[in-house]
C-alpha cells in the first residue's frame, strides 16, 4: 500500500526554502521507506540572506557544484503495539540554498528532546521547602502578588495574614515515597553526639614534703588562708615551713586539687631478683645464717672462737664484742654463716637487726649462771622474728654447772627443750674444751634441712648491710650478707643513699673473690659513702640508674629532716614551754663502725630525763676531723670518739678553741663519763638539816641590839652560823638568820642541849615566852641522774 504524498512546501516560504516531496513506499510488512526530493528554486526569486541563515549555512556541509540531486533517507521502523513516530531528518541543502522553516522546527524539536533526555538522565537535585516557596513567589511575580493569590484562592484569610496563628495539629498522611526519603535522609544526615568534656584534673606533684608558700602558689590560694586551716588542724607552721605529703593532700582536697607523689619510681628502675620458692625452678640449697645471742660473759665469742678457730676475745677491749661480725664456717657436712651480736643490753638494736636476717638463733646460756636479763631479751627478739632457737648450754665443764636448772628457767620463758617435750634443740657445749662443738654444728645443719632453705643464685644480687666502716686505705667498706642473686666485681649498686661500683669483694677469711652468692658474707669496696647498718643493697643495670636512685633518696631524706625540724604542733609548743629549765648536753659521736655509733647513740639517749637531755648532733664513721671540731665550736658540743682519734689539724683546732675531745675504747666507761658530765650541768640539790631547838623562857629588850630571847636548848644544838625559824604553836611565824648567840655575856659559836643561851633573830622582835626557835642549815649536794 502506497501512502499518498503530502506537499511540504509552505505558501509563505516558497521563495526562501526548497520544495520537498515525501514519498512513502512499503518495502516489507514491517518496514517503511521514505524519500525526500529537493526542488531547486528559481534563480529570479532570490531574497536577501540574513545573519541567522548565514550561520546555518556555515553549519551545513559544503554543496557540490553540480545540479541539485535527490537525497533519500531510509528509516527503519519496527512495528510494536505502541505507534512509532517517524521523523524525517532534514536533507542537507546545497550551497546557496537556505533550509526551510520546517527543517528548523524539526531541528529545534530534536535538540529539545535531547536536552530533556539528558535532563532525565541527570540526577535530580532535591529541592528544599524554601526553594519551592521561592519558585512560587517568582512565578507569582513577587511576594505581595503571591500573598494575594493565596488569599484569593481561599487557602488563608486576610486575618490570618495580618495576625498569624499557630494552626491546629494536622493529621499526617502516610506516603511511601516520603518514608523512603526520610530513611535515606536519616542515613545521610546523622546527628552528632554532644559530649560533655570532663574538667581537667588539677594535679600538684609533691615528693615527700612541700612548703606552705609553694603549695599556696600551686593552688592559687593565699598563704594566710592555708595557715588558718593548719592551725585549725592543730599544726603551727609559718609560710616558709614544710608540711608532709598527707597534710598537703588534706589541704588540697578542700580546694579541688589532687596531690600526686613525684620523684623516681624505684620499683621500675631496680632490677628485682627472682624470688624463687623453695620448690621453684632455679632455687638451690643455701647455707643457713645463724645468729649467736646470749647474756654478756656467757661465752658467745669464745664459742665462735672454738668454731672458727680464731682468737677474737683476746683482741677485744674488755673482752666484749664491740660490733657485729659475719663469718662463714666450712664444716664437713656443709657451710654455715655466723653472725656474732654483742650480748649486753646496750646492744639491743644491733641484736634485733641481727635477728631479722638470720635463719637460726643459737642462744648461749652459761650452765653456772642460768637465764639472765639479756638472755630474756634475746629470746624475745628471736620469737618476734619467728626464728627457731637452738640452746647451747655453755661452760658445761665447770664444777657448779647445772644444765637442768637452765632448762627449767628457759621453760618459764617459753623455750621448752625436746627432752621436756618441746621443740627447742639443746646441746651442752664447752668453748674451752671444745666439747659438743661438732654436735652443735650438726644440729644447725639438720635444722636447716628441715627449714628447706633455698635461694636463686641467678640474677642481680640483693642483700643486707651487716656493718659498715670507713677504712683509711680503701674508703667506705660495707659488710654485706647476700640474700638472693649473685654480686660480681664491677656491678653497679645502690645502698641506702649511696651508690657506686663494686671494686673488690673480700670474704670472711680476707681473700678477694670475684662473686658472692646467697648467704655469703663479703666486704664490698667501692661505695661513695658509708651506709647504715640494716640498709638494703641492690644491683642496678648501670651507673646512671644507681646515681639517680641515690640522689632521689638523698632528696627525700633532706626533705624529711627539714619537715621534722620545721613542723611544730601545739603540743610541742606546750612541751617546750614546760621544758624551759631543762639542760642540754650536745654531743658529736665518731666511731670506727656505724653499728658502734648507733649503739652509743642509744645508750646516751637513755640518760636523758626531765632534768637533763642528751642531744646527738652528729654521728659518723671514721676519725675526728676539722669539720667535727668546727661543728662542736658552733654548737658548744663535746666530741666523743670510740676506737678513733683526732688528726693533727683537728687536735690543734680543738686546743685553740677549747673544744673538749674524749676518746674511749669501752662503751661503759664512755656512758659513765657522760653521766657525770650531765650531773655537773644540773643545779645542786639543796637539803635542809635541822641542828636543834630552843624554847623561849623570857624576853629582854636591849638597846642598840633589839629583842633578846632567853632560851633553853631542848634538843640538838644551836649554832651561830645557822638560820633560825620561829615556831608558835607549831606554826612557822618567821624565818631568818640568827644574828646573835650569847652564853651569858659572851658570844658563843654553838650551845649544846641542856644549856641556856640568848638568841636574837635578825629582822624580827616580836618574840614571846613559849615560842620555839629552830636552828637549821641548808646543805648543797650534787644532783644525781635517775
Amino acid at each position: 500500500m502506497v501512502t499518498p504524498t503530502h506537499p511540504t512546501s509552505s505558501t509563505e516560504g516558497s521563495a526562501d526554502s526548497p520544495k520537498m516531496d515525501v514519498v512513502e513506499k512499503r518495502l516489507k510488512p514491517t518496514l517503511i521507506r521514505r524519500r525526500a526530493k529537493a526542488v531547486e528554486p528559481e534563480a529570479s526569486a532570490k531574497a536577501p540572506v540574513k545573519a541567522e541563515e548565514m550561520i546555518a549555512e556555515k553549519d551545513s556541509p559544503p554543496a557540490q557544484a553540480e545540479a541539485p540531486r535527490e537525497v533519500q533517507e531510509e528509516a527503519v521502523v519496527i512495528e510494536a503495539p505502541r505507534a512509532t513516530e517517524t521523523v524525517a531528518k532534514p536533507v542537507a541543502a546545497t550551497q546557496g540554498v537556505r533550509p526551510s522553516i520546517e527543517s528548523q522546527v524539526q531541528r529545534e524539536a530534536r535538540e529539545a528532546r535531547e536536552k530533556e533526555a539528558l535532563a532525565r538522565k541527570a540526577p535530580k537535585k532535591k529541592k528544599s521547602r524554601d526553594e519551592w516557596v521561592m519558585e512560587d513567589i517568582k512565578r507569582a511575580g513577587g511576594l505581595k502578588q503571591f500573598a494575594e493569590t493565596i488569599v484569593a484562592s481561599g487557602e488563608i484569610s486576610d486575618d490570618a495574614v495580618a495576625a498569624p496563628v499557630v494552626p491546629d495539629r494536622v493529621e499526617r498522611i502516610f506516603e511511601p515515597s516520603l518514608v523512603r526519603r526520610r530513611k535515606s535522609s536519616r542515613r545521610e544526615f546523622k546527628k552528632t553526639k554532644v559530649t560533655t568534656l570532663s574538667p581537667a584534673k588539677r594535679v600538684i606533684k609533691v615528693e615527700n614534703s612541700i612548703s606552705v608558700s609553694e603549695l599556696s602558689q600551686a593552688m592559687g590560694v593565699k598563704g594566710g588562708e592555708l595557715i588558718k586551716k593548719l592551725i585549725g588542724l592543730g599544726i603551727m607552721v609559718t609560710i616558709n615551713q614544710s608540711i608532709d605529703f598527707d597534710t598537703a593532700t588534706l589541704l588540697a582536697t578542700d580546694y579541688g586539687f589532687e596531690i600526686e607523689r613525684a620523684g623516681v619510681q624505684e620499683d621500675q628502675l631496680l632490677a628485682k631478683p627472682k624470688k624463687a620458692a623453695a620448690s621453684g625452678e632455679g632455687a638451690i640449697a643455701r647455707p643457713p645464717v645463724v645468729t649467736v645471742m646470749g647474756h654478756v660473759d656467757h661465752g658467745k665469742t669464745s664459742l665462735l672462737d672454738a668454731i672458727r678457730a680464731a682468737d677474737v676475745v683476746s683482741g677485744e677491749a674488755g673482752g666484749i664484742t664491740q660490733h657485729i661480725g659475719a663469718y662463714d664456717v666450712h664444716h664437713s657436712k656443709g657451710v654455715i654463716t655466723f653472725l656474732d651480736t654483742p650480748g649486753h643490753a646496750a646492744f639491743t638494736a644491733m641484736r634485733a637487726r641481727g635477728a631479722k636476717v638470720t635463719d637460726i638463733v643459737i642462744l648461749v646460756v652459761a650452765a653456772d649462771d642460768g637465764v639472765m636479763p639479756q638472755t630474756k631479751e634475746a629470746i624475745d627478739h628471736a620469737k618476734a622474728a619467728g626464728v627457731p632457737i637452738i640452746v647451747a648450754i655453755n661452760k658445761i665443764d665447770k664444777p657448779d654447772a647445772n644444765a637442768d636448772r637452765v632448762k627449767r628457767e628457759l621453760s618459764e620463758y617459753g623455750v621448752v627443750t625436746e627432752e621436756w617435750g618441746g621443740d627447742a634443740i639443746c646441746v651442752p657445749t664447752s668453748a674451752k674444751s671444745k666439747q659438743g662443738i661438732d654436735d652443735l654444728l650438726g644440729m644447725i645443719l639438720l635444722q636447716s634441712e628441715v627449714l628447706e632453705l633455698k635461694a636463686d643464685p641467678n640474677g642481680p644480687a640483693e642483700g643486707t648491710i651487716i656493718e659498715a666502716r670507713l677504712d683509711k686505705g680503701r674508703g667506705p667498706v660495707a659488710t654485706l650478707l647476700v640474700q638472693s642473686g649473685t654480686i660480681n666485681v664491677g656491678d653497679f649498686v645502690v645502698c641506702g643513699i649511696h651508690s657506686g661500683k663494686v671494686r673488690a669483694l673480700v670474704n670472711s677469711h680476707g681473700q678477694q673473690v670475684k662473686e658472692a652468692g646467697p648467704s655469703m658474707p663479703v666486704e664490698v669496696v667501692g661505695l661513695d659513702g658509708t651506709p647504715e647498718a640494716g640498709d638494703t643493697l641492690h644491683v642496678t643495670t648501670d651507673d646512671k640508674v644507681a646515681r639517680m636512685i641515690s640522689e632521689n633518696r638523698q632528696t627525700v631524706q633532706r626533705a624529711a629532716q627539714l619537715a621534722a625540724n620545721s613542723r611544730v604542733t601545739l603540743e610541742d609548743l606546750h612541751r617546750q614551754m614546760m621544758e624551759g629549765e631543762v639542760q642540754n648536753l650536745n654531743i658529736i659521736v665518731k666511731a670506727d663502725v656505724f653499728g658502734s655509733a648507733e649503739v652509743i647513740q642509744e645508750s646516751l639517749s637513755k640518760l636523758s630525763n626531765e632534768k637533763a637531755k642528751v642531744s646527738i648532733l652528729h654521728k659518723g664513721v671514721g676519725g675526728i676531723t676539722e669539720s667535727d671540731v668546727m661543728l662542736a665550736m658552733a654548737s658548744n658540743a663535746v666530741i666523743i670518739g670510740f676506737h678513733v682519734v683526732a688528726d693533727n689539724k683537728a687536735q690543734k683546732l680543738a686546743e685553740q678553741h677549747h673544744v673538749e675531745i674524749k676518746t674511749y675504747n669501752i662503751i661503759y666507761e664512755m656512758v659513765d663519763s657522760v653521766r657525770r658530765a650531765m650531773e655537773g650541768l644540773l643545779a645542786p640539790t639543796l637539803t635542809e638539816k635541822v641542828n636543834g631547838r630552843a624554847e623561849v623562857r623570857q624576853v629582854f629588850n636591849v638597846s642598840k641590839v633589839g629583842t633578846i630571847a632567853g632560851c633553853m636548848v631542848i634538843s640538838g644544838k644551836i649554832t651561830r652560823a645557822s638560820k633560825g625559824r620561829l615556831l608558835r604553836d607549831n606554826v612557822v611565824i618567821y624565818t631568818g638568820d640568827i644574828s646573835s648567840l650569847k652564853r651569858f655575856k659572851d658570844d658563843a659559836k654553838e650551845v649544846q642541849e641542856g644549856f641556856e643561851c640568848g638568841i636574837a633573830i635578825a629582822g624580827y622582835n616580836d618574840l614571846k615566852p613559849g615560842d620555839v626557835v629552830e636552828s637549821f642549815v641548808i646543805e648543797e649536794s650534787a644532783t644525781k641522774l635517775d
